[in-house]
């Protein structure tokens, strides 16, 4: 069963700041304050930021200790990149139909 919704991980994603943080994951596990370092705001806001893409699915906490360390979860990514490539492909063949009529 799918855990994470469409509509979450496009919500997340839709933040230039999220972007940002999933492109610095995608560079591989990273501590929740060397991540903040990297940002022009505070610990708590990276921290705000940090939830929306865990409940979105798209990043993994694991606890060591007492640091937090963060990694990519690309599977919800790749659903939506699916889902969008679907209506690509409809919406190409229903124009095409469209053109191909209207041509005549």
């Amino acid at each position: 069963m799918v855990e994470y919704k469409l509509d979450r991980v496009y919500g997340a994603i839709a933040d230039p700041t999220r972007r940002a943080i999933l492109s610095e994951l995608a560079k591989g596990e990273v501590n929740v304050t060397h991540l903040a370092h990297r940002f022009p705001i505070s610990l708590n806001g990276v921290s705000k930021h940090v939830k929306v893409l865990e409940g979105a699915g798209l990043v993994q906490r694991r606890i060591r200790g007492r640091e937090h360390w963060l990694r990519l979860n690309a599977k919800p990514l790749r659903d939506a990149a699916r889902w969008l490539e679907h209506h690509r492909e409809f919406w190409n063949a229903r124009l095409d139909a469209l053109e191909k009529f209207l041509t005549r």
